[in-house]
């Protein structure tokens, strides 16, 4: 019986050893976004592909496409408006997956007379990231009759929630459907969230993962999101028993907050990863381009693709 046992570990091991390694960079430290990845690891969908996938936090989140473009890394979670901007930078990034296929970018407010933008007449925005939470903002009153300077912006420094619940600022740009507003409700408030695609802004893929362009064709790319594509649909037909695997694993995130961002962000998971949404790419490409925060129309194919 021990000889058997030894021989089965022997052979495991040796599986475990032969498989690939791809190493993954997230876009930050490991949240509910993440949560088809880490599925997928928890049902051996990645090993069952012949990848051995090592997930890594970054330690500064503008490193892992970069580390991806410099060979360092074969994958990393990113954001599809990023992706525009390495394109115009000439930097070899190519979008092989997405990860969730819907904005997360809201406007959020504890006024209750504020209904739609045009309600944000005359009032203070707070704001973290300049240019593009301003061009989405600008768009926002646009689309409702609204000129940009009829709003006065503050940047809060990535302090979105406590400028709003210290009175600093009547609404803020740029706090998440599935974060932000789960962690007002959590302290008691009923916070407005006006989706900033509900308002003229083309509707993106918030959280994508590009590849090196000499390394699209590599097999394990392509493992890799038949392996997610099982992780995402085990995770939707199993939310509550995921998440407390999930919550066993890593101790630390096992809040309330975290808890109900697991099961909000459920419905906004790409169900077909590698599938590649064409004329989104391209609305959101002339977006960037008509508020003049890139240089020029860069073909999709250039910056993303999609593995069949």
């Amino acid at each position: 019986m021990r000889l058997t046992v030894l021989i089965a570990s022997a052979v495991l091991a040796t599986s475990a050893s032969a498989n690939e390694k791809l190493t993954l960079m997230l876009d930050w430290y490991i949240n509910p976004d993440h949560a088809p990845i880490m599925v997928a690891e928890q049902i051996g969908a990645f090993s069952a592909q012949g990848l051995d996938v090592q997930i890594i936090p970054p330690s500064d989140p503008a490193l892992p496409p970069r580390l991806v473009a410099a060979k360092q890394a074969d994958l990393a979670i990113t954001y599809q408006p990023q992706i525009h901007f390495f394109a115009d930078q000439g930097l070899p990034l190519v979008r092989v997956g997405t990860l969730i296929n819907t904005p997360l970018n809201t406007v959020i407010s504890l006024d209750k007379s504020i209904k739609t933008p045009a309600d944000l007449n005359g009032k203070t925005v707070g704001y973290s990231v300049s240019g593009i939470e301003q061009a989405t903002l600008a768009t926002m009153l646009k689309h409702e009759n609204l000129n940009a300077n009829a709003v006065k912006l503050i940047n809060v420094n990535f302090q979105l929630t406590s400028a709003l619940l210290t009175g600093k600022v009547d609404a803020v740009i740029g706090g998440y459907r599935n974060i932000e507003a789960l962690e007002m409700t959590l302290q008691g408030k009923d916070p407005v969230v006006l989706n900033v695609e509900d308002y003229g802004v083309p509707a993106y893929d918030e959280l994508i993962i590009v590849a090196n362009r000499d390394a699209v064709a590599e097999p394990k790319i392509k493992k890799f999101l038949i392996a997610l594509e099982k992780g995402t649909a085990y995770l939707r037909a199993h939310p509550e028993e995921s998440w407390k695997v999930f919550a066993r694993q890593h101790p630390e995130l096992n809040t309330p907050l975290n808890h109900q961002a697991w099961m909000k962000t459920l419905p906004l998971f790409a169900t077909e990863p590698a599938t590649l949404d064409k004329p989104r790419y391209q609305a959101y490409e002339q977006f960037l381009f008509d508020n003049k925060l890139i240089k020029k129309i860069t073909p999709v194919e250039q910056y993303a693709t999609e593995i069949n």
